[in-house]
């Protein structure tokens, strides 16, 4: 979900053209928003700073925890929103400039690119594009500092019931990408009001063969 742009009146300043770095300043607003919405219960996944003159928006993306599961729940990003609006209005390094503030959770199909992602995931259906696993499709059993353990769906024609093979153990140095396979009969109502689209058995390593 995407909160409204919200318009900041400029405040009296010498320099209201300065120029923005906007790396430099997501970095900037990344430690001075972090203990806002750890207080909220999020986690701070990404800040991003968009700079067209003088005016700028500041998209900032928060998750659960990564030991919660589902989706950022509606109420929770009305919170979170306002109390981020609080803390940039007291931001003491701010420089006068106008900016719209985006609030946005990220949806159940985003790119699985960290270890939290895959244990967020845990207990969904992802695919898998690893090294020697070409298209690997199964559901999260675990997740541990190496890797992620998958139980397997075979293929089947189609009309057959699913089946699955011996649980296996892929480890993040072979992971080239993973994503969420969206089984609507399982997404919660959370998931449905998101605005956007993470030990043992045979163990895929980051080798060739």
């Amino acid at each position: 979900m995407t909160k409204p742009d919200r318009p900041k009146a400029a405040r009296s300043s010498g320099n209201l053209h300065s120029v923005v770095d906007p790396i430099a300043e997501a970095t900037r607003l990344t430690a001075l928003l972090e203990p806002t919405v750890a207080a909220a219960g999020l986690f701070l996944e990404e800040v991003k700073v968009q700079v067209a003159g003088a005016h700028r928006t500041v998209s900032v993306v928060v998750d659960l925890p990564e030991t919660e599961t589902g989706g950022v729940g509606l109420d929770a990003i009305a919170h979170v929103s306002k109390v981020l609006s609080e803390t940039m209005d007291a931001d003491p390094n701010d420089d006068g400039q106008p900016y719209n503030l985006e609030i946005s959770s990220p949806g159940a199909t985003r790119p699985l690119t960290e270890p939290r992602h895959w244990r967020r995931a845990t207990g969904r259906m992802v695919r898998v594009n690893a090294v020697g696993r070409e298209n690997l499709l199964g559901r999260i059993l675990a997740v541990d500092d190496d890797g992620v353990q998958l139980l397997p769906e075979l293929p089947v024609k189609k009309g057959m019931k699913a089946k699955q093979g011996e649980p296996e153990k892929v480890l993040f140095s072979a992971i080239r990408r993973g994503v969420v396979e969206i089984e609507f009969a399982r997404l919660d109502q959370a998931e449905l009001d998101l605005e956007f689209e993470p030990t043992g058995g045979d163990a895929v390593d980051g080798e060739e063969s």
